[in-house]
């Protein structure tokens, strides 16, 4: 059979497991098998006995849409394109309706998904890492920053069902998976050896073989200060290997013993999910624990978007700068990393971009954000005078920091008379007024209000707008 693999062209930071796998499977089988990253005319003249199509986001709708409709006339029949992976597993009717192509839900792991005997195994094949490297991409191959890792599972699901959450569909029951030291010398002896390990489990630490899942780790040669010998430049150099629990760990199932565990490899960041401001004591002993055992580099995801308000969300990072402070005068190394994380909805219409504003957030202030993450590179580091900088020293500084104009926002110094001035407006609107200037800034969308006959005052300062 010739097969094709497509991945649409969206930017994303890991390479398609699924389709990798998927490589894997076709090539055992003696199947001629092709990859690209995008439409490809070239490609799309050319005849398919089979199409696998990725997906990833639902917020890739219009793109991945694009992509499989693209393909359509490069197959004898639609039902030859199978499309799997994130959004499949969401949006598994409507792109069926949309496109006429088999739609598969969920893992590879089931018998005859794919029409084969055989193919509840692909799951626990190695990704075929030689697929990204293929010639029908020339020069324009895309490049994806973690190649240079063992992509493995531990385990599948998750025994958490948050509401925000993709995994209760896309997994829905947790079980352990594979040995990982059987995973990564299978990729080892295939592929050559990889630079860094990335376990790309759920909720790992709901494992009851956790503590045999930190020894295959060990074992796989990544103790905590595991290096690697490459050959630069023609002379030996040695690099710093790291362990990441790509998803993040579960503060509520961590205690010390598995602390002390996770201390033994080489973890970098140890990444512990912050989402909820009520779960700040359970956090902050996660961080102490962490410290205590040596761990130095901390990553956090801040969920905000979602039920939370944008005080939470301030707070939370606030409390990762207090914790850096409270580290340092103790005599620990531990910095903490914090990445925000903008909640959308992996279900109904506004799963399909990433329009949705939550109960307690506004256009506004969601566009203010994302421009402060633009100058940050969507990082918030450890250093108070930067994240006072950046988001204010208080929440009220942050609030009306939040609502000024996007390029006073960005191009902070550049723009600081300006924004003086337009404070200073504000400030001299009555109450009345202020509430109908912040009525209209909400909505982020000053087309339509920039003509209208609003009062002189306020028309002033949505200019700057």
């Amino acid at each position: 059979m010739n097969i094709l693999l497509i991945e649409p062209d969206y930017r994303n930071k890991y390479p398609p497991l699924g389709l990798m796998k998927i490589s894997t499977y076709h090539k055992n089988k003696g199947d001629a098998v092709a990859f690209y990253k995008g439409c490809s005319s070239k490609l799309r003249n050319q005849r398919w006995d089979r199409i696998y199509i990725a997906s990833l986001f639902t917020f890739h709708w219009k793109k991945t849409i694009e992509t499989i409709k693209y393909y359509k006339k490069s197959v004898k029949d639609p039902k030859d394109i199978y499309v799997g992976g994130v959004m499949a597993s969401l949006l598994t009717d409507e792109i069926r309706r949309e496109t006429g192509v088999v739609v598969i839900k969920g893992l590879l792991n089931q018998k005859g998904v794919l029409g084969f005997e055989d193919d509840n195994q692909i799951d626990a094949l190695a990704p075929d890492y030689f697929l990204l490297g293929d010639s029908l991409n020339g020069p324009e191959v895309y490049s994806y920053p973690t190649i240079d890792s063992y992509f493995v599972h531990a385990t599948r699901g998750c025994v958490r069902h948050c509401k925000f959450c993709a995994v209760p569909f896309l997994e829905p029951t947790f079980f352990n998976g594979l040995s990982i030291l059987k995973q990564v010398k299978q990729i080892k002896n295939k592929f050559g050896e990889k630079r860094n390990l990335l376990i790309m489990d759920n909720n790992i630490l709901a494992s009851d073989r956790f503590p045999e899942i930190i020894e295959e780790i060990k074992e796989a040669g990544f103790k905590k200060g595991a290096k690697i010998a490459r050959i630069q430049n023609g002379r030996e150099i040695h690099l710093k290997r790291v362990v990441d629990f790509n998803q993040g760990i579960d503060a509520r199932l961590l205690n010390s013993k598995k602390m002390q565990l996770i201390s033994q490899i080489a973890i970098e960041p140890l990444r512990i999910a912050f989402d909820n401001i009520k779960y700040e004591k359970l956090y902050r002993r996660s961080v102490w624990l962490a410290a205590g055992c040596g761990i130095k580099i901390l990553s956090n995801y801040i969920l905000f978007n979602y039920r939370d308000t944008p005080e939470d969300f301030y707070k939370r990072l606030q409390i990762n700068i207090a914790l850096n402070e409270e580290l340092a005068k103790k005599g620990y190394f531990t910095r903490i990393w914090s990445f925000p994380m903008k909640y959308s909805p992996v279900l109904g219409e506004w799963s399909k971009n990433r329009k949705y504003v939550g109960e307690h957030w506004n256009r506004k202030y969601l566009r203010g954000i994302q421009c402060i993450l633009l100058a940050t590179h969507g990082v918030v580091g450890p250093k108070r005078q930067f994240f006072e900088k950046a988001f204010g020293r208080t929440i009220r500084e942050f609030k009306n920091l939040i609502r000024l104009p996007d390029v006073y926002i960005i191009y902070r110094k550049k723009n600081e008379a300006k924004r003086k001035l337009l404070e200073n407006r504000i400030n001299g609107l009555t109450n009345k007024q202020k509430s109908a200037f912040y009525d209209m800034l909400i909505e982020n969308n000053f087309k339509e209000s920039d003509s209208d006959p609003k009062n002189k005052k306020i028309l002033r300062i949505l200019s700057a707008y």
